[in-house]
């Protein structure tokens, strides 16, 4: 694994000051002078979270516009990978932690997903962990299991990559599967509770995986 670099993180820190800044401000901005009892303090430091995660989602996409990461390897001392480590700051200290908490409920887990840049169809969820959101591409009538992970990048030793996983329609991953890099799932397809798709595996349409490593368990499953 690379070491983050100090560049990095007063990047990070920059722009988090500045996300925690704009918070506070709108918190006492709009809520500061309202009567809001016993519980002013609770309620004034909840509101200002919630502007946190707000203008830290703008502030997120707002710095991948600029700095954009791209499918591939990611090469020593680049200009990606400077980009790359600040885009994990943010999720290591702000969207990791609610995307691991199991407490934020799956539609609105949908939205928190979609505003980071995953791609979801009509009536997709994932009630388990999509990994760098951004390289992740969701047809619709999709769910992903419970404490199922999708896992776009590749992080072997020193090697960095990130590549797409695609999944297509009317397709459910069971829970606790994982899904590695590059993998591909067509329509109607089922990956199997605890299955474990290795990466760059093809899985077509409305097949059955599962295992560790996962492998094709039924070829054409009837569609009801």
């Amino acid at each position: 694994m690379r070491k983050i670099g100090i560049g990095e993180i007063l990047v990070f820190v920059m722009l988090f000051s500045g996300i925690v800044a704009l918070a506070l401000a709108t918190t006492k901005l709009m809520f500061g002078s309202l009567p809001l009892g016993d519980f002013r303090g609770v309620a004034l430091v909840t509101v200002a979270l919630l502007f946190i995660y707000f203008y830290g989602v703008i502030v997120y996409r707002l710095f991948m516009f600029f700095m954009p990461l791209g499918e591939g390897e990611i090469a020593e001392k680049s200009k990606e990978e400077f980009s790359y480590h600040v885009y994990l700051l943010f999720y290591l200290i702000l969207f990791y932690p609610i995307m691991r908490s199991g407490i934020v409920p799956v539609p609105i887990m949908r939205l928190v997903y979609l505003a980071l840049g995953a791609r979801l169809g009509p009536n997709t969820y994932s009630s388990g962990i999509i990994l760098d959101p951004p390289f992740v591409v969701i047809g619709s009538n999709s769910i992903v299991g419970q404490y199922a992970l999708l896992v776009p990048h590749v992080i072997e030793g020193k090697r960095l990559a990130h590549h797409k996983i695609q999944i297509g329609n009317n397709v459910t991953i069971g829970a606790h599967a994982v899904v590695l890099a590059g993998v591909s799932i067509g329509d109607n397809a089922i990956v199997a509770t605890g299955a474990v798709v290795k990466k760059g595996t093809q899985i077509g349409s409305g097949e059955v995986w599962g295992g560790v490593p996962a492998r094709l368990l039924q070829p054409n499953r009837p569609l009801n």
